[in-house]
């Protein structure tokens, strides 16, 4: 047996596009004959809703369930007077403005149904229900990757969802994360970047992870009219004739959507943008929410741009919107409504900076945790000369000779590594195991990066020696499912097209059972790297 960078080249050239490209050889699937063909080809066969995801709920359904059932537990726990079921107010948050969720305080059970513990009953059954809605996503993800004849397209999906990172420490979040994936990331994936952008900026994840439904322009009809109920408010103005109520959720202009778009998802940290044009963009986006079942009286679910648009659907609140033209980046923006941040993003959709860092971003990922420069520029040029036309740039990537290197650069992730797995044991379902807390234990939870910055896409984060235990122990686990039934050396041939290295193949064939070889190979320096 060769070493793998002495293997014959077409062997080479399909191991790349199956494990590189690709989401790891499948023990079910032929080699592809010719490997670039054969990644040009998934870009016509791609589903963007398989029967993986064809089960799952969309985002607008979620989002009227979650705050209907968050508004009872509310009334539940107003009618109780109960001081620990307003955990469930933390826990269930943040629809209508509020802080991050935090563990309810314990209280002693009792067996007579009371307003309070019917609250807290109500909290425990939300609660589960997220953490159900969440898992099921998971499993749906990962039955995707494990079924798919468009690998590499289902890799492009997983890094755009990564590039456009939310992070489901918010329950809100992570009842929509799934939907998020299946809604703003799988239909576009093959389009216009623009398309995708706008698409994931106005879903209801996004606008929830990124607070943005809070938003209100300092100069708005809404702010002004707050003002003059803070003006006959004697909590705020002691010389107020008559009493008024406060408003429960104070808000103001919120710039977390405008820093990442412009850091994150499109210019790049270091393109030479302003605070003042992070300013003067959020400034732009205000207006941009979420409509919200009709709430009994008042809150962001009443008003008449909430009863124009579907629940749980993107909605523009004008009463919200800064009023003026905005100078974002050196340009003036003078258009009104929600046609103003429109007309922002889609200049940087245009900007030769986003092209630069999307290409930046591809080619660490798919080539080398340092991109060659080369290959940045190649892809940049095809992302401004086609208008952000995604499968362009794909092909652009494809064609850099750099990109079939037989030196495996990249050090596979706990999700990249887990599913090649999988899918080199042939699974196409995952029987009774749950996908969620696997990648838990792996220490890359799905959907749960922690920032909007999304997963590091390099060695040095994922190569530490306690993950590689965690990948020692799940690969056992692995292993001893399938028992005997598997040759691991035979395996590894194939799922490496013939290009297995002598190492490995050896060390496999020495192992003193066919469970521990199958192991071994999971682990060796072939399989953690594409």
């Amino acid at each position: 047996m060769n070493d793998s960078n002495d293997a014959h080249p077409a062997a080479r050239a399909a191991a790349i596009a199956l494990n590189r490209f690709g989401l790891g050889a499948s023990a079910n699937e032929p080699v592809p004959a010719d490997p670039k063909a054969w990644l040009l080809a998934q870009f016509d066969e791609y589903d963007p809703r398989p029967p993986a995801w064809s089960r799952e709920p969309g985002s607008a359904t979620l989002v009227v369930d979650f705050v209907q059932r968050r508004r009872e537990v509310r009334e539940m726990r107003k009618n109780g007077k109960d001081a620990a079921a307003s955990g469930a107010i933390s826990m269930a948050n943040n629809m209508e403005g509020g802080t991050p969720p935090t563990q309810p305080p314990s209280t002693a059970s009792s067996t007579a149904t009371t307003p309070a513990s019917a609250a807290q009953q109500a909290r425990k059954a939300l609660r589960s229900d997220i953490v159900t809605t969440y898992r099921d996503a998971v499993n749906a993800r990962v039955l995707s990757a494990l079924n798919t004849q468009t690998p590499f397209v289902e890799r492009l999906v997983h890094f755009w969802a990564n590039h456009f990172a939310i992070s489901t420490e918010k329950p809100q979040v992570a009842v929509l994360a799934g939907a998020f994936e299946a809604e703003a990331i799988r239909p576009h994936v093959l389009g216009r970047f623009e398309d995708m952008l706008v698409a994931v900026e106005q879903h209801p994840a996004m606008q929830f992870y990124l607070d943005q439904t809070n938003s209100i322009g300092p100069d708005s009809v809404a702010a002004m009219r707050a003002a003059a109920r803070d003006d006959t408010n004697p909590a705020t103005n002691p010389g107020a004739a008559s009493p008024a109520p406060p408003r429960p959720h104070p808000r103001g202009l919120n710039e977390n959507l405008a820093r990442e778009i412009m850091e994150l998802h499109t210019l790049g940290a270091r393109s030479g943008y302003t605070q003042q044009d992070v300013t003067e963009f959020a400034r732009a986006l205000t207006g941009w929410s979420i409509a919200l079942p009709p709430a009994r009286a008042g809150g962001l679910g009443a008003g008449a741009a909430n009863r124009a648009a579907e629940p749980g659907h993107f909605v523009f609140r004008a009463a919200q919107h800064e009023p003026g033209s905005r100078t974002v980046t050196g340009r003036e923006y003078d258009q009104t409504g929600a046609a103003q941040p429109l007309a922002v993003l889609h200049d940087f959709a245009s900007s030769p900076a986003t092209a630069r860092h999307i290409a930046d971003k591809l080619a660490r990922h798919f080539i080398a945790d340092t991109p060659p420069p080369d290959v940045v520029s190649r892809v940049a040029n095809a992302f401004t000369r086609s208008g952000g036309d995604l499968p362009t740039v794909y092909r652009a990537l494809i064609d850099s000779p750099q990109a079939w290197s037989p030196a495996s650069a990249k050090f596979k992730s706990p999700w990249e590594w887990a599913l090649s797995a999988m899918r080199g044991l042939g699974w196409q379902d995952l029987g009774n195991l749950q996908a969620a807390p696997l990648f838990t234990q792996l220490g890359q939870p799905v959907w749960r990066p922690g920032s909007p910055a999304g997963y590091d896409d390099v060695a040095a984060s994922w190569a530490s020696p306690d993950a590689l235990l965690r990948r020692v122990e799940l690969a056992q686990r692995l292993a001893s499912r399938v028992g005997d039934r598997l040759d691991a050396r035979t395996l590894g041939n194939r799922l490496f097209a013939g290009s297995l290295s002598t190492p490995t193949a050896s060390a496999v064939s020495r192992a003193e059972s066919a469970s521990t070889a199958l192991a071994l190979l999971f682990v060796s320096p072939d399989f953690q790297r594409r």
